[in-house]
């Protein structure tokens, strides 16, 4: 048997991950076209030259921001923060040291 309360409750939480997957999707959208516009702007910086490190030198510069902001928002518990990054703790904990955010 279901309840009117019980339903409205599951109704308003479905639109509620409704509401989520649609504002994660657009968020993926802008922050897609974000990175595209600085990877240009960033080959244009190299000029005539074709990079070379171009790996080494984006993932160094986005690399760091992303951990430190994934270890905020999980208040700092490390467990947390790999899993919401999807690797091992001991590979957050290498990074961490790794861009002196230990």
């Amino acid at each position: 048997m279901t309840y009117p309360s019980s339903t409205v409750t599951a109704q308003t939480h479905e639109s509620s991950l409704n509401g989520s997957a649609r504002r994660a999707a657009e968020c993926h959208h802008d922050v897609h076209e974000t990175i595209i516009d600085a990877l240009d702007i960033l080959w244009d910086a190299f000029e005539e030259d074709q990079p070379s490190n171009l790996y080494q030198l984006v993932m160094g510069q986005v690399e760091r921001p992303l951990l430190a902001r994934v270890l905020e928002r999980c208040d700092h518990n490390q467990s947390r923060a790999a899993a919401c990054l999807g690797i091992n703790r001991s590979t957050l904990r290498k990074k961490l040291r790794e861009h002196d955010l230990l």
